[in-house]
């Protein structure tokens, strides 16, 4: 299997396998065991979805960065992918993170339908 490498792809492979909610799903479950106030709408559009992941990764990373790390370790994204990006521009690099965090969430919920 070869998993999305950009965003707009990850949603659309989602959406086609009728997948998304279950997605959405999942971000909300482990934002939860993070200890991170941040609930997502099920039927949240995809661009909002990006924008508040985002937003809310600029943020931990800018003030709460123990609650930060905290999350990627329980979403389980790879400490390599992280250490490999830029993290010159926060911004950009809070950015890429959402991305990896959506691409890690996307992998569980992808192999919990094809093996379940």
């Amino acid at each position: 299997m070869q998993f999305p490498t950009n965003f707009e792809t990850l949603i659309a492979e989602a959406t086609a396998l009728d997948l998304y909610t279950k997605l959405v799903q999942q971000l909300n479950k482990d934002f939860l065991l993070a200890n991170i106030d941040l609930g997502f709408n099920e039927a949240i559009l995809p661009s909002s979805l990006k924008l508040m992941l985002h937003e809310t990764v600029f943020k931990l990373i800018q003030e709460k960065f123990t609650e930060y790390l905290n999350l990627l370790y329980i979403i389980d994204v790879p400490e390599r992918a992280v250490k490999a990006l830029n993290g010159d521009d926060i911004l950009k690099l809070s950015e890429e993170v959402s991305f990896l965090i959506l691409k890690r969430e996307w992998q569980k919920v992808w192999f919990r339908n094809k093996y379940s």
